[in-house]
Parts: structure tokens; sequence; C-alpha cells
């Protein structure tokens, strides 16, 4: 495998498992209706984040486009979690920035 993708691989499964538990989390907030954007975010960055880990694994043509979307889906779900003061929010926050660099640079 590409080792310039391994790092990206990284990022993007500990990206999805950080949308996965904060979409979870927000499930269990009082007021849910309030973190509906947050959850759908992070249902979509998730499955972003996999799907350009498997293209990657796979040398995909394709891998460097998905990387691209995956770094805009992945700060759209940064900035919406950085609004919110709960850990989980704020951790899944970090993760998408920090993925959203990593897929950057794959793609460029």
């Amino acid at each position: 495998m590409n080792s310039a993708f391994e790092d990206c691989i990284s990022e993007c499964m500990r990206c999805a498992v950080a949308c996965e538990t904060c979409a979870s989390s927000c499930l269990k907030e009082q007021d849910v209706q309030m973190m509906a954007d947050c959850i759908k975010l992070d249902r979509d960055c998730a499955d972003m984040c996999l799907l350009a880990a498997k293209l990657m694994a796979r040398d995909s043509s394709l891998a460097a486009e998905i990387c691209r979307i995956c770094a805009e889906a992945c700060r759209a779900c940064a900035k919406e979690c950085g609004k919110h003061e709960a850990e989980h929010c704020q951790k899944c926050s970090k993760a998408c920035l920090s993925c959203a660099k990593a897929c950057e640079a794959m793609a460029a």
C-alpha cells in the first residue's frame, strides 16, 4: 500500500470512530433536537471517512477526489461540533480537523 495513504487512512478511521461516538452520545443528550445537525453531520462524516479509507486502501483512482470531499465533510462536522460544549463534541471536532488536514494533503 502507498505509505502516504497509511497516515490518511488512520486519520479517517480515527475520525469515523469519533463521529459515531459523538452521534451516539448526542442521542443521549437531554435536548436531542438541539443536537440534530450535529448528529446528521457526524453520520455523514463517518460514512465519508470510511469510504475514503476504503478507496485509499484499494489504491482507487477516485481516492484523491473522495479525500477532497471527505475534507469538506470533516470541516463542516468540526464547525458544528465545535459549537457544543459536550466533551464528545469537542473531541469529535478535533478529530475532524485533523482528518480534514490529512485528506486535503492527500487530495493535493
